[in-house]
């Protein structure tokens, strides 16, 4: 049983701070002052299992006399019922460094799904996200402690002025919080739901998101537009113009590869790793479309060898165009409108002037079929029924009207 001495006073134990060596303070049984090359420590010497044990806890004046007599008071009071302090604050270290942050659960989030994403641009924006508006709030709190109030705080001051971006973080955070349920990081519902939860505390997207459409031609003025169009020097120009005779996106365009196109077919395979949603896409080639292929340079030279993986159209670095080339074309041209608006150009035209089927132009597309059910019945691609309707198009498009108004083409019958 350790000795008791008497009761030392804030000031005398002020005035042994500066001597070296362990001061008995007295108050409780074994509290001592430690002071030993300037730091100034308190100490509880007690008996654990039998054996002598220094307990630290923590360091003077930070911890006042009263409070070090307190928690000495406390850890005798384990000691008595049978518990070893230091192995349970061990054990409490050791919990609390085991559990995630909310920043290490995304980015084992993003290292585990991230292969399965679009590109390595998607990664980076899914990350990017999250570190941008997420992490400042909620990336060091345990992953297990978010709340609703945390989700709040990282949506509330974007959801109106940012909200397809707000939505976004919204939809990360719940993925990352689901992860982080099923690893057995964390228990009970995903505070950042939306459907049942946070519909009820946020506005609908829908009511406060402005829409904006992709700039387009109107689809009248083409046949006038695509002279214009061949007037254009350069290789993109051409790639702008195979890109609307094909009623694809710019990247699907840009990064075309010689390989991926059967000429004798008049078919062009698009991987899936270049598509929207993740599916081998194939385009039947238009006589128009394949003109403008004859015509570019090494055509002949790159058919003699039909596993080319060269580029089919190249900057003058050798390199694909930027996202911004064929944009180029259209403001050199000054013309209103966006490479992805063509598209739209098509939709709307197939919509007005024709009666081929809404599937066989929302698979031209390479639109995905929402509906479930439809989905896992549908096999085919249709891609006769779109060799038609693209024929349909390219006539549409290179066919002058001297007559705007006289905007509906002959149409075959459905296929």
């Amino acid at each position: 049983m350790p000795k008791k001495i008497a009761e030392l006073g804030p000031r005398k134990v002020r005035d042994l701070s500066s001597v070296e060596g362990f001061h008995n303070v007295g108050g409780v049984a074994g509290l001592h002052l430690l002071v030993r090359g300037g730091a100034k420590s308190w100490i509880l010497r007690t008996v654990v299992g039998g054996k002598r044990r220094d307990i630290g806890l923590g360091g003077f004046p930070d911890v006042s006399l009263t409070d070090a007599r307190e928690q000495a008071r406390q850890v005798r009071g384990q000691v008595a019922r049978g518990f070893d302090p230091i192995t349970e604050r061990d054990k409490a270290n050791a919990a609390l460094a085991a559990r995630k942050t909310f920043a290490e659960a995304a980015r084992d989030l993003i290292r585990a799904k991230g292969p399965e994403w679009r590109n390595a641009k998607h990664r980076a924006q899914w990350a990017a996200t999250l570190e941008t508006y997420a992490f400042p709030i909620i990336g060091s709190l345990p992953v297990d402690a978010v709340e609703v109030d945390h989700v709040l705080r990282v949506l509330g001051p974007i959801w109106l002025t940012k909200n397809e971006t707000a939505n976004r973080v919204r939809q990360r955070m719940e993925a990352v919080l689901d992860m982080a349920k099923a690893a057995n990081l964390r228990s009970g519902d995903n505070p950042a739901r939306w459907k049942g939860h946070l519909d009820k505390l946020l506005a609908r997207p829908s009511k406060v998101r402005k829409v904006k459409h992709h700039r387009a031609l109107p689809y009248d003025d083409l046949a006038a537009f695509l002279p214009e169009l061949r007037k254009q020097a350069g290789t993109a120009a051409r790639a702008l113009e195979f890109l609307i005779l094909t009623a694809t996106r710019s990247g699907e365009v840009r990064f075309a590869k010689w390989s991926e196109i059967d000429v004798a077919s008049a078919t062009w395979l698009i991987p899936s790793a270049r598509m929207k949603a993740g599916k081998e896409h194939r385009v039947p080639l238009s006589k128009p479309a394949l003109d403008i292929l004859a015509a570019l340079p090494r055509y002949a030279q790159l058919f003699q060898d039909a596993a080319s993986d060269d580029y089919v159209f190249v900057a003058p670095s050798g390199n694909p165009f930027s996202d911004m080339a064929l944009a180029a074309v259209l403001r050199r041209m000054k013309v209103d409108a966006v490479p992805h608006g063509f598209r739209a150009c098509f939709r709307t035209w197939a919509s007005e002037c024709t009666n081929h089927p809404r599937d066989v132009a929302e698979m031209a597309l390479a639109h995905t079929i929402k509906d479930a059910v439809e989905r896992a019945y549908r096999r085919g691609d249709l891609f006769e029924r779109r060799r038609n309707l693209m024929d349909d198009w390219a006539k549409f498009a290179t066919t002058p009207r001297p007559d705007k108004t006289d905007n509906v083409t002959a149409i075959r019958g459905v296929a």
